[in-house]
């Protein structure tokens, strides 16, 4: 009996130890670990053989979860940050972020340039490549698009996939109702990039009415949008 009651204390003791453990390490990197012992209170109050088998079993299986987790959290994963180094390979936009979390809505999307042939403005004109907003057109991560303003306001960001994010930057005669134009480059740009499609957009952020250019720059500058960027600078430039 009393060789039995020193194993119940080691054992105990070994528990309490790696629950120190636990406990370190939950608090230096935010990786959070369930109660182990005692979950349900009965068995508190039962004190007989058996019970306490099934306490300490149960809390081993737990440990044995918990040390599970520890090792997948200090493993290298895929980090969405400028500032960490990547593992493997980086994720596209569209697999990257649970999108249908998001509003949805079916539109047609069409693409527009800066040109004559959009506009019917020309290299010169004071008002050449500026949106309705005010905003200077501009194809990034985060590019300027026209949209009906009664659907989605000036400054709503979309989630166009095989796209990009788009601003709400501009309107057009002929985008009305669930309609939008990107803006792109060049009609080149236009036709081999886009075309006309009908795509299922996601509403990222519904618009106030207005958007400026330093609106734009700070989502394109995003340090943690990074890398994503220069995934789609490289595609761009393809």
């Amino acid at each position: 009996m009393e060789k039995a009651k020193k194993w119940l204390k080691r054992l105990i003791m070994t528990i309490l130890f790696i629950l120190a453990i636990l406990t370190t390490f939950q608090s230096v990197s935010g990786v959070y670990a369930q109660t182990i012992f005692f979950e349900e209170p009965r068995i508190l109050n039962d004190y007989s053989s058996s019970s306490r088998n099934h306490v300490f079993l149960h809390a081993l299986k737990k440990i044995g979860d918990q040390m599970k987790s520890l090792k997948e959290a200090l493993s290298p994963r895929k980090m969405i940050s400028s500032s960490e180094e990547i593992e493997g390979e980086i994720p596209s936009l569209e697999e990257a972020f649970n999108w249908e979390k998001y509003p949805s809505y079916t539109v047609v999307a069409t693409g527009y340039t800066a040109g004559y042939e959009s506009t019917g403005k020309r290299p010169g004109d004071p008002s050449y490549g500026i949106t309705y907003s005010g905003v200077k057109v501009k194809r990034d991560l985060y590019s300027t698009i026209a949209a009906d303003l009664n659907v989605f306001p000036l400054g709503t960001v979309l989630f166009i996939p095989g796209y990009g994010f788009g601003v709400v930057a501009d309107k057009g005669s002929a985008i009305k109702g669930n309609k939008i134009d990107l803006y792109f480059e060049t009609v080149e740009d236009v036709y081999s990039q886009w075309g006309k499609k009908v795509v299922e957009v996601y509403l990222i952020e519904k618009g106030d009415g207005k958007v400026t250019n330093e609106q734009l720059e700070k989502l394109n500058e995003n340090e943690a949008m990074q890398v994503f960027r220069s995934q789609f600078v490289q595609k761009e430039k393809k």
